[in-house]
C-alpha cells in the first residue's frame, strides 16, 4: 500500500541500514492513528457524565497519545540513527501501549470510543513489537 509515509521512505536520500521500509512505515502510521485516537477518547471522557470515573483513563490516553507521537517523531528521523535510542522509544511505546489498551478495555463495555481506542493501542503495541523485531 502507498502512504505518504511509505514515498517519503522510499525516497530518503541515504542508506536506511537495513531497516524494513514496510515495518517502519506501518508503525509510523499506526503510533500516528494510536495518538489521535488517544487523545479523542479523552477528550470524549471529560465529556462522560461519569467522568470522574475516568480519571487514570484520561492520563494513561493523554500519556499514550505524547509517547506515540514521540515515537513517531524520532521513527521518521534517519540522519545519525542510532539503534539503541530507536529500541528504547519503541519499547516505551510498546508498554504505554498495553496500559492504555488495558485501561480502556475496562471501560470498553459502557463506551464505545474506549473499544476503539483499546483496539488501536493494541494495533500500535503490534506494530511497534513487528519493528523491533526487525531491528533485531
Amino acid at each position: 500500500m502507498t502512504t505518504t509515509v511509505n514515498d517519503l521512505l522510499r525516497t530518503y536520500p541515504a542508506d536506511l541500514g537495513g531497516v524494513d521500509r514496510d515495518a517502519m512505515a506501518t508503525c509510523i502510521e499506526e503510533c500516528l492513528a494510536c495518538a489521535q485516537t488517544c487523545t479523542a477518547c479523552a477528550d470524549a471522557c471529560l465529556s462522560e457524565s461519569t467522568v470522574a470515573e475516568l480519571t487514570k483513563c484520561i492520563r494513561t490516553d493523554l500519556d499514550c497519545a505524547d509517547v506515540c507521537n514521540a515515537t513517531a517523531s524520532v521513527l521518521s528521523r534517519h540522519t545519525g540513527y542510532d539503534a539503541n535510542i530507536t529500541r528504547s522509544v519503541l519499547q516505551a511505546c510498546v508498554t504505554v501501549c498495553r496500559a492504555c489498551g488495558d485501561e480502556c478495555a475496562r471501560h470498553a463495555g459502557m463506551h464505545e470510543h474506549c473499544r476503539v481506542c483499546a483496539e488501536a493501542c493494541r494495533s500500535c503495541e503490534q506494530a511497534c513489537d513487528e519493528l523491533l523485531a526487525h531491528l533485531g
